[in-house]
C-alpha cells in the first residue's frame, strides 16, 4: 500500500460510494467486522477532510464502529462485486464473513486495511447521530426509506491516511 494526500485522489465519489460501493470496517474486543455501504460522501468540515456514513442500528459492524476511534472505508474493483454483496447480504454475527469472503488483513494501521482493496481511506471518528423523523423536511423519505423506524446513525469521520493499492 502506498500512502497518497487527497488532492491526487482522482475517483468519483457518487460513483464510489452510490455505484462501486465501500466496505466498511473497524475492529474492538480483538475481532474485525465489515459491511458494504453504497450511502455516504466525502467533503471537508471543521476544516478537515471527511468521510461520512449511514449505519442502520441492527448492523452487526454498528457494534464495532461505535466500540472503536476509527474505522476503515475500502473500495475495490468490479472483480469483487460478488464479495460486496455477500458482505452486505450477510451478518457477521453468523459467520467470520472476512475469511469466507477470502479478503486478507494488512497489519501496520490504526483501521482493517484490506490487502485486495484497490484504495483505502483510514479515519478517525469525530461525530454521530441518529436520525430522527422531525429532521427531514421530505415526510415522503420516512415511509420510503424507515418504515420500520429504524433510522440509520450517520457518522462523520476525519480521514487520517488514504492508501492505494500499488500490486
Amino acid at each position: 500500500m502506498k500512502e497518497i494526500k487527497a488532492e491526487q485522489l482522482k475517483q468519483n465519489v457518487f460513483d464510489a460510494i452510490g455505484k462501486q460501493w465501500t466496505l466498511v470496517a473497524a475492529s474492538a474486543d480483538g475481532k474485525t467486522n465489515a459491511m458494504t455501504a453504497s450511502w455516504g460522501g466525502m467533503g471537508v468540515i471543521w476544516n478537515k477532510n471527511v468521510v461520512f456514513l449511514f449505519i442502520r442500528p441492527q448492523r452487526y459492524t454498528k457494534t464495532f464502529i461505535d466500540k472503536s476511534s476509527t474505522l476503515s472505508l475500502s473500495f475495490f474493483v468490479e472483480e469483487y462485486r460478488d464479495m460486496l454483496t455477500y458482505m452486505g447480504k450477510v451478518s457477521g454475527r453468523d459467520e467470520d464473513k472476512i475469511a469466507k469472503a477470502n479478503l486478507t488483513l494488512t497489519a501496520g494501521y490504526d483501521a482493517p486495511v484490506f490487502k485486495e482493496a484497490e484504495l483505502t481511506f483510514v479515519c478517525k471518528k469525530l461525530y454521530s447521530s441518529v436520525l430522527t423523523p422531525d429532521g427531514f423536511y421530505d415526510k415522503k423519505i420516512i415511509p420510503q426509506c424507515y418504515p420500520d423506524n429504524d433510522y440509520h446513525e450517520v457518522y462523520v469521520a476525519e480521514i487520517e491516511k488514504i492508501l492505494v493499492n500499488n500490486d
